[in-house]
């Protein structure tokens, strides 16, 4: 079998789907059933699987000005697709796999790995131009697909739904923690959290991109309830990549810190990641919408109690050793909240359900589900 795997979202910020692209390519490396794995980004070839990285480049201040322009924004999407269809001709007899929704003019057979809706069902949450440029691609991308692959079941029956896309086709390849994401002593940790000035078990925490459809603002709200004591012992501290429309949560965030309950750490290097993970004594999630929600699954690697919100795919993905409310349930997320900072019974409980649950997700079942959608497409 011959494949060619699309690995352009493994560059900074490494956000859930460049982790997803990044540990998949390394399993297929090793995949005895592929005979010839090749590594596709931008508009060539490359030669090695990189590591991304901690910080901005020309590359990506160059993509984040052009982002901002809606003639860029179109100019991109018509130049870079021939460019892309030039520099894949003659490799007909492979399967070329988008990680990143985008599927460009390719003779042979193609899949494409959606991880969620958000550029038709949570458009708003999106800059127009973007929305527009998404969309367009993403029906380009459903009209050349052979098979098409979700990273939660939730997915998988929101997209046949919303597209009338045949079900069979579509296939539900759950995502998986990496190794890094364990469970580690206070003494492991001390010198990182130091860093940020952090104490072990001394700080909850919140981890994905700072914009509107992550919830945040409800979240300071929730927190905000909480007696103030609690929240002095126990800060909210946050850490992401700011997206689009997070001015507001910014000055919410600034005016917690102020009153010495909350503090963003900016963007965290990933290395660090695993280790703020592991050191906070609740991790809180309770976004609005994901495909997936992989921050919930790596804190229940690391050992750490979750408060997530029900929506999407999140029940999916943490299963019974969560507490979960609706997002916009402000005061059911304080009372879970509370629950999850102080009840030790319930905290002891829900550290070893939710070990157990991540057990059960792996990169290499990632890489086996994927490698069965190959097996497909090529047998059809």
């Amino acid at each position: 079998m011959k494949v060619i795997l699309s690995v352009e979202s493994v560059r900074f910020p490494l956000t859930g789907i460049g982790r997803y692209t990044y540990e998949l390519a390394s399993r297929l490396q090793q995949c005895d059933d592929i005979d010839d794995l090749r590594l596709f980004a931008g508009r060539s070839f490359v030669p090695e699987l990189l590591k991304p990285a901690d910080q901005s480049d020309a590359v990506h201040g160059l993509k984040r000005f052009v982002q901002k322009n809606a003639l860029a924004v179109e100019a991109y999407r018509r130049l870079m697709p021939f460019l892309r269809k030039r520099a894949l001709r003659g490799h007909d007899d492979f399967i070329y796999h988008s990680t990143n929704f985008y599927l460009p003019p390719f003779a042979g057979r193609s899949v494409a790995t959606f991880h969620d809706l958000s550029p038709f069902t949570w458009a708003h949450c999106h800059t127009p131009q973007i929305a527009r440029y998404l969309q367009k691609e993403l029906m380009l991308t459903l009209e050349r697909a052979d098979a098409l692959i979700t990273v939660s079941h939730y997915i998988r029956q929101e997209l046949a739904d919303y597209f009338n896309w045949p079900l069979d086709r579509i296939h539900a390849v759950p995502l998986a923690s990496s190794p890094q994401f364990h469970p580690r002593s206070p003494q492991a940790l001390t010198q990182t959290l130091a860093r940020h000035g952090l104490e072990p078990g001394g700080y909850s925490l919140f981890v994905g991109t700072i914009e509107p459809r992550k919830n945040i603002e409800n979240l300071l709200d929730a927190y905000g309830r909480l007696p103030l004591a609690l929240r002095q012992r126990w800060p909210l501290i946050l850490t992401g990549y700011q997206g689009w429309r997070s001015e507001a949560i910014h000055a919410r965030i600034a005016q917690a810190q102020q009153q010495g309950w909350a503090r963003y750490l900016g963007f965290a290097p990933s290395e660090d990641l695993p280790l703020l993970f592991a050191g906070a004594r609740l991790f809180t999630f309770p976004s609005h919408y994901e495909g997936f929600g992989l921050p919930v699954l790596e804190a229940m690697s690391s050992g750490v109690p979750v408060v997530c919100s029900n929506s999407s795919s999140l029940p999916e993905v943490a299963g019974n050793a969560a507490l979960m409310c609706a997002p916009d349930d402000v005061d059911g997320l304080t009372a879970l909240l509370q629950r999850g900072l102080e009840d030790e019974a319930w905290r002891a409980t829900a550290i070893a359900q939710g070990l157990q649950h991540a057990g059960g997700f792996s990169w290499e079942r990632c890489a086996q589900g994927t490698l069965k959608v190959y097996q497909a497409v090529k047998q059809r």
